[in-house]
């Protein structure tokens, strides 16, 4: 059975849009059963907004490496007795499998 172009209307702007046979090929090899929603710009909008964090912006907080000293700014409020690390020395405990495991 060959797929053919469908027009489609965005739920998001309510503009009409084409789903092409290729972007259906797409959907069928990633098993994915239901049709586009949203326009291909509504899309984007709505991918841009769910990237960018709370309203384009992410709170940070200052702290000090608790492996290297270095300041940082990590995602997270630090809690006291707690260590905190920079991506760098985060990166290297995880690799080690350390990350989880209690300071002796």
């Amino acid at each position: 059975m060959a797929l053919e172009d469908k027009t489609l209307t965005c739920r998001e702007c309510g503009q009409e849009f084409v789903f092409t046979a290729g972007e259906q090929e797409f959907y069928l090899s990633r098993n994915l059963m239901n049709e586009p929603g949203r326009c291909p710009e509504c899309r984007a909008a709505r991918r841009r907004e769910r990237n960018s964090g709370y309203g384009g912006s992410r709170l940070s907080y200052p702290a000090i490496c608790a492996s290297c000293g270095v300041e940082t700014t990590v995602p997270f409020e630090p809690r006291e007795g707690r260590p905190v690390y920079c991506r760098e020395c985060y990166t290297k405990m995880r690799q080690s499998g350390d990350v989880g495991r209690p300071a002796l």
